[in-house]
């Protein structure tokens, strides 16, 4: 049976989602819903993906009971509210990066789903990336030797986007950029927690940073250096080094290529000729089906992106985002 989504707001990552849901076979996945602020925007977005309800209140999607798993592609200061809206009324939930504002938000949303037993993943899509897979291969065969340093660089021209940049939308480099570097450490030393962060940058008009330099250090001498910029466009790469060689992978948030020390390694992002908003957004079907092989399972958390590593890169942006200077009214 189709696993039936509703889609939680009709902004552009929504139809970057929504599209590319139908690189699956319907019988594998189907929405059947969409809400939006707006009746109209609802209207216009499920005219155009062919979804036969369309809302004007994020509740009535919530009593929709035709709707088994809701994908959150709204600001990030309303995740909280939104996901617990959801999950109150029996829905799963996968929710845009970052899950939350902050790390006591982010504690409060699993203990609710918890409490629920429902899923709930945090949509870090990279994790479901087959390149990552292959990552973790390289590391665990010893193709690098050990693992001692990992340099990101994340960066795009994004001055003129308001929900990257105003405090009201929860702008800041660190939560909508920084997650996919944080989490790229993360991912690399998994298992492994920084013994100290380091970070520095700039604030912009509005109070939030739009560069922020930052230096985690892992025991045994383990580094990471992330730089993000949402200023000037970046290489975006992510480079792994070890005491025998180094990975290299270009677009490393949403990859279909990795260098190695023996070659080049491909992976095929799946086929779409939807029109999307994001670069490799039709990578967005691996996450989706994440989820539903988490549901086949029974699980109410992703192994690719669990509950305990979301607290973890909460806890990372709260870190960094004070070190500079940045905070919000949900910080308390």
């Amino acid at each position: 049976m189709a696993l039936r989504w509703g889609i939680v707001s009709a902004g552009r990552i929504s139809n970057d989602f929504t599209c590319a849901l139908q690189t699956h076979p319907e019988a594998h996945h189907k929405v059947v819903a969409v809400a939006a602020r707006k009746l109209g925007d609802a209207q216009e977005f499920a005219t155009r993906h062919n979804i036969p309800k369309a809302y004007g209140s994020y509740e009535d999607l919530a009593k929709d009971k035709d709707v088994d798993v809701v994908y959150i592609g709204s600001i990030n200061p309303s995740h909280l509210t939104l996901s617990k809206l959801m999950l109150d009324h029996g829905k799963h939930v996968l929710c845009e990066k970052p899950l939350t504002m902050n790390k006591k938000e982010t504690e409060e949303l699993i203990g609710h789903a918890k409490a629920k037993g429902l899923f709930l993943m945090e949509a870090i899509w990279s994790r479901t990336f087959p390149i990552y897979d292959v990552l973790t291969e390289q590391i665990a065969n010893g193709a690098i030797g050990d693992v001692l340093q990992v340099n990101v660089e994340f960066g795009f021209p994004l001055t003129s986007v308001d929900r990257v940049n105003v405090k009201e939308l929860g702008g800041s480099a660190t939560l909508d950029i920084g997650v996919y570097a944080l989490q790229f450490s993360q991912y690399v030393y998994r298992g492994l927690k920084p013994v100290s962060v380091t970070a520095s940058g700039n604030l912009n008009k509005h109070g939030v940073d739009d560069t922020a330099s930052i230096i985690l250090m892992y025991p045994n001498g383990r580094t990471s250096v992330l730089t993000l910029n949402t200023r000037v466009q970046l290489a975006n790469c992510a480079t792994v080094y070890g005491t025998k060689g180094m990975l290299k992978i270009p677009l490393f948030w949403s990859p279909s290529t990795m260098v190695t020390p023996s070659g080049t390694v491909q992976r095929e992002l799946p086929v779409s000729t939807a029109k999307y908003n994001f670069l490799n957004s039709n990578g967005l079907a691996y996450e989706a089906e994440e989820v539903r092989h988490c549901l086949a399972q029974g699980l109410t958390e992703s192994p690719k992106v669990t509950h305990a590593e979301s607290l973890e890169l909460a806890e990372l942006m709260d870190t960094v985002r004070k070190a500079i200077g940045v905070y919000f009214p949900q910080d308390g």
